[in-house]
């Protein structure tokens, strides 16, 4: 059994070819003679040219040896359908000079290597006029021979219109094709770009985290020496020396493997640091974008639960582009939260205004609220009110990054309950300093 591996571009191609063996024929029945009963003119050419241009590994000729067959049959089958004094031979006569114009046109094509100039469409517009122009031609000339048509001078202009016309046929829906495939490249390189920017934002907080842990582990390791040492001079009291120099020991030991795990976690850090402490032009961005986003994200999020949830925001003031990961990170900390905790259908609002030389943001929701006992509780770590269906708590980690972030960017943030009905609203305000790029 053999099995034939071709690439994408080649299936591709192959693709395309079925398809133009089929739509060409069926393009080239809206026609008309514009020299005599022999000679046509149809909407088969750009629709031919089209196809030409698509092509990447086949070679035009053979598309357009397979095409020309496929029309001068296309034709006969047509004209055995509808005429019931059907002559294979008289059917024949008035179709086969059609194969030999395709076969020159895609030859034509070849040599001039046409798709060479695809971001050039005005060159490739004269080249398809000057292949057709000569393919009429080659098909004149084939009917003057075979069949002693004659050729009048004044029907050699409207030729030259008819390729004009086919050539800017052919433009335009090129030209359509190739501004939906920007389109589409477009919208592909931005979810990219919105999903590394919420990658490196969830690393960014991540760092917070770590960062936490370094000085955690440098505070133990630096009590666990003093530990030591304490021990350490309590040896020579005779009744506790023994008890004394094995506890030294295991204190010691205790501060060496922290210290290890300190090291790590500065390997860790500074790797993390490096990714994304970088500052590059990218890393600012408009606040209508982040937010758009932030938006973008989280009703798919909600999407994802089963939820119906709404979001709309308004920015007041004019901004300058602010960090993106920091804003990411705190904000989107916020809006997920408040989507997990509507229950099923809801809104989400954000509204931004900038004051002088601070940002504020107030994010609310209609969802149940927070209870009075709970809201000096929600910021502290590991403090959850979310569980998932298997009755797991979540880390309760996310508030609490947001309040050590205002705390190292000189903010604050306070939660309130909606005015009217029930939901939650939380203030932040931030210095416009801590988020714009500097110097």
């Amino acid at each position: 059994m053999i099995i034939l591996n071709f690439s994408p571009l080649l299936k591709k191609d192959i693709n395309i070819l079925i398809l133009m063996l089929i739509t060409v024929p069926l393009a080239g029945v809206i026609n008309f003679y514009p020299i005599n009963a022999a000679f046509r003119i149809s909407f088969g050419v750009p629709t031919f040219l089209f196809f030409l241009l698509l092509f990447r590994k086949i070679p035009p000729v053979l598309p357009g040896f397979l095409t020309a067959i496929n029309i001068v049959g296309f034709r006969i089958l047509l004209e055995f359908i509808q005429n019931e004094h059907f002559h294979w031979v008289s059917s024949l006569k008035d179709n086969f000079s059609s194969f030999f114009f395709y076969l020159a046109y895609a030859c034509f094509f070849y040599l001039a290597r046409v798709n060479r100039f695809h971001n050039r469409l005005l060159v490739i517009g004269w080249i398809g006029i000057s292949i057709e122009i000569l393919s009429d031609i080659v098909e004149l000339t084939v009917q003057y021979f075979v069949l002693g048509t004659t050729i009048k001078i004044s029907s050699l202009s409207e030729i030259l219109m008819m390729a004009i016309s086919h050539s800017f046929i052919v433009l335009s829906f090129f030209t359509i094709m190739q501004l939906y495939q920007a389109q589409e490249r477009e919208r592909q390189i931005r979810k990219q770009n919105e999903h590394m920017l919420l990658l490196i934002s969830n690393l960014y907080e991540e760092s917070i985290h770590l960062k936490k842990t370094l000085v955690n582990a440098e505070n133990i390791t630096k009590k666990s020496y003093d530990l030591y040492k304490g021990l350490y001079e309590l040896k020579n009291v005779p009744s506790i020396a023994n008890s004394i120099e094995d506890f030294s020991r295991e204190a010691l030991s205790i501060a060496g493997e922290v210290h290890e795990i300190k090291k790590d976690n500065q390997r860790i850090f500074a790797g993390l640091s490096k990714l994304i402490s970088v500052e590059r032009f990218a890393d600012y961005m408009e606040l209508n974008e982040l937010i758009s986003i932030i938006k973008r994200t989280n009703e798919k999020y909600a999407s994802l639960l089963g939820k119906e949830i709404h979001i709309e925001y308004s920015i007041s003031g004019v901004h300058p582009p602010y960090h993106a990961f920091t804003l990411l990170s705190i904000i989107n900390n916020i809006v997920t939260n408040a989507v997990e905790a509507i229950d099923n259908v809801g809104i989400i609002s954000i509204n931004i205004e900038k004051n002088q030389e601070m940002i504020e943001f107030e994010i609310g929701d209609n969802g149940p609220g927070i209870l009075a006992k709970r809201k000096n509780a929600i910021f502290k770590p590991g403090f959850t009110s979310k569980y998932d269906q298997s009755g797991n708590p979540s880390t309760g980690m996310g508030l609490s990054f947001v309040k050590e972030m205002m705390e190292q960017l000189e903010g604050k943030i306070t939660v309130e309950d909606q005015a009217e009905g029930t939901g939650t609203i939380f203030i932040i305000r931030l210095p416009v300093s801590q988020l714009i790029k500097k110097g």
